[in-house]
């Protein structure tokens, strides 16, 4: 049974939707109307706003949950139904959902500073290159989520995506640290080939006009790498959201809140992200945890793992890889 059925709740999507547009046109149109590199004060800041609107969005959606299911027929209906104890559930869901989007975004991170780094975008235009990514990953991760709650109802699905969160997991374990090189990175390749592209940066334009004919920045290069490989993470991300919640509504929630921060996180972390150099480990055991939840433990626990534990136990993992290279990882760096 889907507590929140899109035909039923559609405003709920439109409402929220129509919150996340508010936010980036007050973003862009007058925090960032003007090009300037971004502090870690500012950054740090706005990390906090975005991560306090998710949880006072969450502690919202419990109270409103907590009425919906105590007053509506559909539910009330339903014997043995607990009102308070679906509410808590439901508003657990999401904030689980937020965290293992939050700390998957990490590696996204990671990508941007290699991005940036490769095309030579200076620290004054990152930010409206990840403002228009952060724009087409909220496109693309709605139609994931779509896509997503379609397929979950298939059975088979659930061990087709655990299985890939596992192998998954178990790759990024063992993958080296060495850095990438995007010179021969087939996306990099065939953007070259497809455009044609003006070598240098000529202030935050994506499009230039040389005699007559129509050239891509390297900002305009950069911002397409980003989306394609936020596209390729998605297909981790969301299935790991999914096999904590089937609620499509939830899973919508939790992964916006947690993409519209990651620009204000990788200016805070930027400068200090070579000192997490456990952090993979962390990411990995929580990709494998899932993945096992999704094709086993679920089934091991009447259906449905005790929502809790996977919270607590995802947060042991992450906080543990930092823990872990903050105190142990200070001779490596």
């Amino acid at each position: 049974m889907i507590l929140f059925p899109f035909n039923e709740y559609w405003w709920f999507y439109a409402g929220f939707t129509l919150f996340v547009l508010a936010m980036l046109a007050l973003d862009l149109g007058v925090f960032h109307k003007k090009s300037h590199i971004v502090s870690f004060k500012e950054s740090a800041a706005w990390t906090t706003v975005w991560i306090s609107l998710a949880l006072l969005f969450n502690v919202g959606f419990y109270f409103y949950t907590k009425h919906l299911f105590s007053t509506d027929a559909r539910f009330l209906s339903i014997s043995g139904f607990d009102a308070a104890e679906q509410a808590k559930t439901s508003a657990l869901e999401f904030l689980t959902g937020f965290v293992i989007e939050k700390s998957l975004a990490i590696d996204n991170i990671f990508v941007f500073a290699v991005v940036f780094a490769y095309f030579g975008i200076p620290k004054l235009y990152q930010h409206r290159v990840l403002f228009w990514g952060i724009l087409g990953a909220l496109v693309f991760r709605a139609l994931f989520i779509a896509m997503g709650s379609v397929l979950m109802q298939y059975h088979w699905m659930l061990y087709f995506f655990g299985g890939l969160l596992i192998i998954t997991g178990i790759k990024m374990f063992f993958a080296g640290t060495d850095e990438q090189d995007l010179e021969n990175n087939f996306i990099v390749r065939q953007l070259k080939r497809m455009f044609r592209v003006y070598p240098k940066i000529d202030g935050p334009k994506f499009f230039i006009n040389k005699e007559g004919l129509t050239y891509v920045t390297p900002l305009f290069l950069a911002l397409v790498f980003l989306e394609m490989s936020d596209i390729i993470f998605a297909i981790d991300s969301v299935p790991a959201i999914f096999a904590l919640t089937k609620e499509p509504l939830i899973v919508f929630t939790s992964n916006i809140f947690a993409i519209m921060g990651l620009r204000s996180m990788y200016f805070m972390l930027s400068g200090v992200m070579d000192k997490f150099c456990y952090i993979k480990y962390g990411l990995a055991s929580v990709l494998i945890f899932v993945g096992l939840k999704m094709v086993w433990l679920n089934n091991a626990f009447g259906g449905k793992f005790p929502i809790s534990w996977s919270l607590g136990i995802i947060a042991g993992l992450i906080g543990a890889s930092v823990v872990g290279s903050l105190w142990f990882g200070k001779d490596k760096i």
